[in-house]
C-alpha cells in the first residue's frame, strides 16, 4: 500500500466505516507482527513533584507551591518507590513531574544519579516540557541539557507534553505550555545524541479531525528523519476536575469509545514507520484496550504500578500483571513481558 497523504487520512477520518478502518489497522498489525506476540512492560509512574507553573487546563493534578497537597519527592521516599517495583518484577520508572520554579539542573542530575547508584533500571523520565524549562532556567541549549542528563543517568524520555501538536489548541488548552516546534526539537535532538523515545498524543478536548492528522504528519516526519521513536501512544483526555471543564467559553468536544477507536486505527495506518502502537487501558478500561489489538494496537501498555495523573481527574482503572496477560490471551495474543526498547524479556 502506498504511504498515506494527509488528505486521504483526513477523508478516512471522516468517512471510513469503523469497521473498513479497524480491518485496515488490523492487517498492518498482523504484518508488522506477525507472530501474534502483543506486549506490556512492568514499570511505575513516578511524580517526583507536582508543583507546576505551566498550570495546563486539562491538568488535574499540578498544585501551586503554596498550596497544602504540594510536594517534591524525597531520596528515601523514591528509593522506597523503585525497591517496591524491582521487587514486582520491574524493569522501568517513568519518571515526570511539573516545572517546580526553584528546582535546577542539579535536582535532576542528582536525582538520576541516586537512582542509578542503588538501581539497575531504566529511567523513562522527563518529557519535552521538562527539558525545556531545565534548558530556558540554565541558560543552556536543549542538547547541552540533555547530554547532561543522559550522562546521569537518563535512559529515554516519554512522550508526555504532546497533546496536540498544533499551536491553535495548544494556546487554548495549555498557553503557558512549550510550543509545537519545541516538542519535535527536544525529540529531534534526543534522537540524535542516540536515545530513544516516545510519542504520544492527547485527544478529545478542542481539537478538529485537521489537528489530528497534523499531529501524526508531525511524528511520522521526524520519526523518517530520525527513526528514534519506538511507539505511539495515542489517549483520550479526561475532563474531570480539570479548569477546561469549567470554562463556559470553551467548547469541548470529548472523545467517545469509537473516537478512540477510529483515532488508534488511523494511527496504525497513517504511522508506517512507527513499529509499535499501544493500547490505553488507563483512559480506557481493560475491555476497550481489549478492542483495540484489533485495531491496529499491538502492545498493552504498563502495568502502571502507580499513577497519579489521570487518577487526579477522576479515571482510576487498575490492572495487575495476571489481569494484562489474560486480556491479552483472551483477545487471541501471546502475552510477552517487554523492556523500555520492545525487546522481549519473557513469553507467557
Amino acid at each position: 500500500m502506498s504511504r498515506l497523504t494527509k488528505q486521504e487520512a483526513l477523508r478516512l477520518y471522516k468517512e471510513a466505516e469503523l469497521t473498513e478502518l479497524g480491518k485496515m489497522a488490523d492487517e498492518i498489525r498482523s504484518n508488522l507482527h506477525p507472530e501474534g506476540i502483543v506486549t506490556f512492560v512492568i514499570d511505575r509512574n513516578i511524580n517526583y513533584t507536582n508543583i507546576c507553573i505551566n498550570r495546563c487546563r486539562f491538568c488535574a493534578y499540578y498544585r501551586d507551591k503554596d498550596h497544602p497537597e504540594a510536594f517534591v519527592i524525597t531520596k528515601n521516599e523514591l528509593k522506597q518507590k523503585i525497591e517496591e517495583t524491582i521487587n514486582l518484577g520491574g524493569t522501568q520508572i517513568l519518571l515526570q513531574g511539573g516545572l517546580h520554579p526553584d528546582l535546577g539542573l542539579t535536582f535532576y542530575t542528582d536525582m538520576l544519579r541516586f537512582i542509578k547508584s542503588h538501581f539497575a533500571i531504566n529511567i523513562h523520565g522527563f518529557s519535552p516540557p521538562e527539558i525545556v524549562y531545565i534548558a530556558e532556567r540554565e541558560g543552556i541549549s536543549i542538547q547541552e541539557t540533555l547530554i547532561k542528563l543522559k550522562e546521569a543517568g537518563l535512559d529515554s524520555i516519554p512522550g508526555g507534553g504532546a497533546e496536540i501538536l498544533s499551536d491553535r489548541i495548544r494556546e487554548i488548552i495549555s498557553p503557558k505550555k512549550i510550543k509545537t516546534s519545541q516538542w519535535l526539537k527536544v525529540m529531534e535532538e534526543a534522537h540524535r545524541l542516540g536515545m530513544k523515545t516516545t510519542a504520544t498524543m492527547m485527544f478529545g478536548s478542542v481539537e478538529a479531525p485537521e489537528d489530528i492528522i497534523e499531529h501524526l504528519d508531525a511524528i511520522r516526519s521526524l520519526q523518517d528523519r530520525t527513526g528514534g521513536f519506538t511507539a505511539f501512544i495515542p489517549w483520550t483526555f479526561q475532563p474531570g476536575n480539570t479548569e477546561l471543564l469549567s470554562r463556559s467559553d470553551i467548547r469541548l468536544s470529548p472523545a467517545t469509545a469509537v473516537d478512540y477507536l477510529r483515532v488508534l486505527a488511523l494511527s496504525r495506518v497513517y504511522l508506517d514507520n512507527f513499529l509499535n502502537i499501544q493500547a490505553s487501558w488507563v483512559t480506557q478500561g481493560l475491555k476497550m484496550a481489549q478492542v483495540a489489538l484489533r485495531f491496529g494496537a499491538n502492545d498493552f501498555g504498563s502495568t502502571m504500578i502507580e499513577e497519579n495523573v489521570v487518577k487526579a481527574a477522576g479515571v482510576s482503572y487498575r490492572v495487575n500483571k495476571e489481569e494484562i496477560i489474560e486480556a491479552i490471551r483472551s483477545a487471541g495474543f501471546r502475552p510477552a513481558q517487554r523492556d523500555t526498547y520492545y525487546r522481549i524479556l519473557k513469553l507467557f
